[in-house]
């Protein structure tokens, strides 16, 4: 199982976790076994891991007492989990507007009318760029089929965003507002881990979250 880069909740976007030991199953006991405490909260980031369910989370956060969930920690998690619900499949995309490398606004809603793959990632995320080759593959293979790619950035330096589009032959359409983890559209579609990303149909309706490699082109050859 591949590892992916992701934000530990409620710290500094610099410190990042590791893949953890405890498997899903403890992890919900743990929850369930300490509904008062704030720190709870961290465990039902963790039950979520790299593709959350914002449904399962949902019930577990209701399971918390009330002053857990009505605390400024708690009102963070329960703002990440409608983030995670407007984003989730069969809902409207919400819109991303941002600049390119040339310093032109760019929306998501310039791609209506094609299957856009919204491709949150980073050029000092190892795992973007060992992914990049197949998602270039892939582009290639469907960007005459009324597929375009939207990438989003999450780098702070302009240098190294645009160093890493054209090493890797990203030529596909790029936006940042380079704020590292704190990059808007990143928190409006409750990203905590990259390489992530969202399929959207020419209609702007999310269709699939989180396909890579195969599972991806294999969605792809379905819809197209």
């Amino acid at each position: 199982m591949k590892k992916y880069i992701t934000l530990l909740l409620f710290t500094l976007p610099a410190f990042l976790f590791a893949q953890l030991k405890e498997s899903k199953e403890e992890l919900i006991a743990q929850v369930k076994a300490n509904p008062s405490r704030v720190e709870t909260l961290k465990t039902i980031q963790r039950v979520g891991g790299y593709d959350p369910d914002y449904k399962e989370l949902r019930d577990l956060f209701k399971g918390l007492d009330k002053s857990v969930r009505r605390s400024p920690e708690g009102k963070q998690f329960g703002f990440y989990l409608k983030r995670l619900e407007n984003s989730s499949v069969g809902k409207k995309a919400p819109a991303i507007t941002q600049l390119t490398p040339e310093g032109e606004p760019f929306s998501l809603s310039d791609l209506r009318g094609k299957y856009v793959l919204i491709e949150f990632w980073a050029s000092w995320c190892p795992d973007c760029r060992k992914a990049n080759p197949n998602l270039v593959k892939t582009y290639n293979t469907f960007k005459d089929k009324n597929f375009e790619i939207l990438g989003v950035s999450f780098d702070r330096k302009f240098e190294d965003w645009v160093a890493a589009i054209e090493k890797d032959n990203l030529d596909w359409k790029h936006i940042s507002d380079l704020q590292s983890w704190q990059n808007a559209a990143g928190t409006l579609y409750g990203v905590r881990a990259i390489p992530q990303n969202i399929l959207v149909d020419p209609e702007g309706v999310i269709v699939a979250r989180n396909l890579h490699d195969e599972a991806l082109n294999t969605k792809l050859r379905e819809l197209l």
